[in-house]
């Protein structure tokens, strides 16, 4: 089941809420772009390995609610349409970076092996050159930018 909700990071009316299992939820504010789910305490074992991995900017980004769930920054990866990622020094310094996704040309594909399946190539890739830079309110701008709103 899912709704819109109020985000208890940012305050707005476009976090949609999905109710996975009776104990489990996510959330991910359509506003702000930070994402949340019932396991992102400070305590849970998955907090502390989401942690562990994060890029520094990431852990200066997150957010914690008034119910004790941490807030982060959404990573998108759409293979075909690209990509978007929080960019910047600090939590003073950031922006939303979204990246357009580039059919391969056969003239590059060896560039672009898939690990572990010889002889066979990723058929798009992220174009560094195609990267546009959002603040941070305007998440569903970068949505739009890598053409993930509208339903193909």
């Amino acid at each position: 089941m899912e709704k819109l909700v109020i985000c208890e990071r940012c305050g707005g009316n476009a976090c949609l809420e999905q109710e996975i299992n009776p104990n489990y939820k996510t959330w991910w504010d359509y506003g702000c772009g930070f994402v949340t789910n019932s396991y992102m305490t400070e305590d849970s074992e998955f907090y502390k390995e989401q942690m562990s991995k994060l890029p520094e900017l990431y852990k200066d980004l997150s957010f914690k609610d008034k119910e004790g769930k941490v807030w982060l920054p959404s990573i998108i990866n759409v293979p075909k349409k690209g990509m978007i990622y929080a960019y910047g020094n600090n939590k003073d310094n950031w922006k939303w970076a979204a990246v357009l996704a580039v059919k391969v040309t056969e003239e590059e594909k060896t560039k672009y092996p898939i690990p572990g399946k010889k002889g066979e190539y990723y058929e798009w890739r992220m174009d560094p050159s195609k990267t546009k830079y959002f603040e941070e309110k305007d998440y569903l701008e970068a949505l739009d930018y890598i053409d993930v709103i509208n339903p193909e």
